[in-house]
């Protein structure tokens, strides 16, 4: 643990910040060349350290470093973990706010996990959580780390315009729900908010805060965080001009949970693939049908009539989707040890039905 804005401890009311690595804490080879980098290489202690100076006087902050890896390794382990931790902390009266630093390129699977196990919870306690990250590594001429790394410590600690307590994300001086972070370019600055409901980082527009209000108020149960190694196995198969029905026949005779067909258009897959599903939800395999183009919709039974035992994301992309039907899984899982009739479709189907912020 570290601390800031010293003699303090603890238990001093502050805001937690928790190192994930990525490439806020990346190093370049050569500044000449700031792509060229390691993801994860330094602490977040050293990360605060930099930006002391510009910290809100009187703000105290307490670090813990979690992980320190490139997010494209991100495991479902560390998300337990991650997840575990940021209930806890919520739970904690003397923790203010949370700041997550993490890489952008998993961002959007870490933020409707957030958003599926813990905003609840933040809402409730009136507590922001903030997830935010970099394009360029810590070395790097210009750099957005710093700024992207104040802009969350000022959200995780200001009462901004009545926001209310929640899972977001800031960056590139922009904020969105972090369930709607979504990287769309491989190295823009602005990359994980592209096509993302997004409202300024110091100015809230009330059109999206409405937006948020709205998710807030449809979300009224947390899921379980499965624990490590407890996670249900889902994959994402995505429909392209020549297709094989091997691609979901070989699944079938696996030990998968769930699939995620990233279909193309409005996310009808290959005909060949009619065969294998129907197979696979013969045999209990989970199915979820999203589009492949990244953006917009996904709906029941367009463009045709869906499996039975196959849902719509909704406007879920497949990364979000996958981390989506894992839960049900999960959910479907914890029901029945309590004698409840619900299935994997019932808590999916709570997800895919969110307000979509426009």
């Amino acid at each position: 643990m570290m601390s800031t804005n010293l003699k303090t401890t603890e238990k001093t009311p502050h805001i937690l910040v928790l190192g994930m690595g990525g490439t806020i804490a990346g190093l370049a080879s050569s500044p000449e060349n700031p792509l060229e980098y390691e993801a994860g290489q330094v602490a977040v202690e050293s990360l605060l350290s930099h930006i002391q100076s510009a910290i809100p006087e009187g703000l105290t902050i307490v670090s813990k470093q979690i992980a320190n890896i490139n997010s494209r390794n991100l495991s479902e382990g560390l998300l337990s973990l991650l997840g575990e931790t940021v209930q806890k902390s919520l739970l904690d009266s003397s923790v203010r706010g949370i700041v997550i630093t993490h890489g952008t390129d998993t961002l959007e699977e870490t933020g409707i996990f957030l958003q599926l196990t813990c905003a609840q919870l933040a809402q409730k306690l009136g507590k922001r959580v903030i997830l935010t990250g970099a394009m360029l590594p810590s070395n790097a001429p210009g750099a957005d780390g710093p700024s992207n790394l104040l802009d969350a410590l000022r959200w995780a600690s200001t009462a901004i315009d009545n926001c209310p307590g929640g899972i977001y994300a800031v960056m590139d001086g922009r904020a969105c729900m972090a369930m709607d972070l979504a990287k769309r370019h491989p190295t823009a600055l602005n990359a994980p908010l592209q096509s993302s409901p997004s409202s300024s980082a110091g100015l809230i527009n009330p059109s999206w805060l409405s937006g948020v209000k709205a998710v807030q108020a449809a979300w009224t149960e947390d899921l379980s965080i499965p624990k490590e190694g407890e996670w249900p196995w889902v994959e994402i198969l995505t429909s392209h001009a020549g297709a094989r029905s091997e691609t979901v026949s070989l699944w079938t005779e696996s030990q998968v949970k769930g699939l995620v067909l990233a279909g193309s258009g409005m996310g009808g897959f290959h005909d060949a693939w009619l065969g294998p599903l129907k197979e696979a939800v013969t045999k209990g395999i989970a199915l979820v049908r999203t589009t492949r183009t990244g953006s917009g919709s996904t709906l029941p039974n367009i463009p045709e009539k869906d499996l039975v035992g196959c849902l719509a994301s909704g406007s879920l992309t497949a990364p979000r989707a996958r981390i989506a039907l894992q839960l049900a899984l999960n959910a479907e899982k914890e029901a029945k040890k309590m004698g409840k009739p619900l299935t994997w479709q019932d808590f999916f189907a709570r997800i895919a039905d969110l307000p979509e912020i426009r």
